[in-house]
């Protein structure tokens, strides 16, 4: 060692410093590596990130290998450090260079690169993942060796190498990596990804036209009543009674009715025979679920029945998507039926609206576990059926009751801070 040169130590001491940087910056890139871009990256066939991820999947291997390159060039870093000591100021000097050679490795070999390291994972991970595979295939045996050890001391504390695996996203999970993907996803696209999530936590009770706001034909009706009701018809489809909305018989399309009307004029038999079979969809299912139901069975429209089969209300397909895109009308509260803009500025509100669809309208935030619509929800509040001129508070939004009838809450006033 004496032969060699003092420039050629430093220079070789640099190198090591380097090297150290090196490995201490690529283990740090390769383990914060976005899991789900590198699989992306390696799927569009990225040779970085398919040897990075080749790499990834035996953790402690890579781990073992970064370690004992690490480790060498470190202590043969500070072996070079003492060697250089004793050559310029005799061994007084070798506690200035450790303290020195502590110093440099600290900020220059392990923050430093590290860091940078954390901030662009991708852009040494990727490099590094070439020089590391046929590193590993040369250093196997050792690294097989020193990863034996360890594993053999960690199972003695209970540790199995299957513990550090990744697992899969929860749904709560997933959520959070939604909204924090920030501008990566549009603001639109976002919310309909959690609306998506949120489809196992809604059932088809929540959503559901109530039934005593389905618009149906009475087939005991007479025909004046039937043509008017086919003729004012809010929807493409209408339920086929008899004599009450529990015994339905049929789902009628209002197209082929009209054409029934223009080719025979009202003929109550061929119109029972036109009428498809109802599809019955049990409360507590989840929209998710229902989704699925609806695309198999070809149906855009279900008859909601509780556990003894009563009619409780109805769903259709566009209310279902409704929850995922949002309304389709441009501004609702100047569009929903149940929602009205007085001139005055405050908003007149049928009780009869849902609690869920009143705060997507309004965008508050009612409690949706207990009562479906909004007249349960005040009635719940307040113990009994408030007279007309009563006032509260519901979740912070003050109303007031305009009208009651039939033993319900018909009519709600509410005046936001704005107007």
């Amino acid at each position: 060692m004496n032969a060699i040169p003092l420039p050629a130590l430093f220079l070789f001491l640099l190198l090591l410093i380097l090297l150290s940087g090196f490995f201490s910056g690529s283990e740090t890139a390769l383990m914060t590596l976005n899991r789900y871009r590198l699989r992306h990256q390696a799927d569009q066939g990225h040779r970085g990130a398919i040897l990075a991820r080749a790499l990834l999947e035996r953790p402690e291997r890579l781990i073992g290998l970064i370690l004992l390159g690490n480790n060498f060039v470190n202590i043969l870093a500070s072996a070079l450090a003492t060697l250089i000591a004793l050559r310029i100021g005799g061994e007084g000097a070798i506690a200035v260079a450790t303290g020195l050679l502590t110093l440099v490795i600290l900020i220059f070999s392990e923050v430093s690169p590290k860091t940078l390291a954390a901030r662009y994972p991708e852009r040494l991970a990727y490099p590094a993942s070439f020089l590391y595979t046929p590193l590993l295939k040369i250093l196997y045996p050792l690294v097989w060796s020193v990863n034996w050890i360890t594993n053999g001391m960690l199972r003695l504390f209970g540790v199995r190498r299957t513990d550090g695996r990744d697992s899969v996203l929860s749904r709560e999970e997933l959520r959070t990596v939604v909204n924090e993907a920030g501008a990566m996803l549009p603001k639109r696209s976002q919310s309909m990804l959690l609306a998506i999530l949120d489809l196992d936590n809604v059932t088809v009770e929540d959503i559901m036209i109530p039934r005593n706001e389905v618009d149906g034909i009475d087939i005991q009706d007479s025909e004046e009543e039937i043509l008017n009701r086919i003729k004012h018809a809010a929807y493409t489809r209408l339920p086929l009674f008899d004599g009450d909305i529990d015994s339905v018989i049929g789902i009628v399309h209002v197209r082929d009715a009209l054409h029934v009307l223009l080719d025979k004029g009202l003929d109550k038999t061929y119109l029972r025979e036109i009428g498809r079979r109802p599809y019955f969809v049990p409360e507590s299912t989840p929209l998710y679920q229902q989704l699925l139901n609806f695309q198999r069975e070809k149906e855009p429209i279900g008859l909601v029945v509780n556990e003894y089969g009563d009619f409780l209300g109805l769903i259709t397909l566009t209310d279902l998507l409704e929850e995922i895109v949002g309304e389709f009308a441009s501004d609702p509260a100047h569009t929903i039926g149940e929602i009205h803009r007085n001139q005055d500025g405050s908003l007149s509100i049928d009780c009869g609206i849902s609690v869920r669809e009143l705060n997507h309208a309004l965008h508050w935030k009612l409690p949706t576990n207990g009562p479906k619509t909004l007249n349960g929800l005040i009635i719940e509040h307040m113990e009994t059926i408030p007279e007309p001129g009563t006032s509260l508070k519901l979740s912070g939004h003050p109303i007031e009751i305009l009208h009651t009838a039939d033993s319900a809450v018909k009519t709600v006033k509410y005046v936001s801070k704005a107007s």
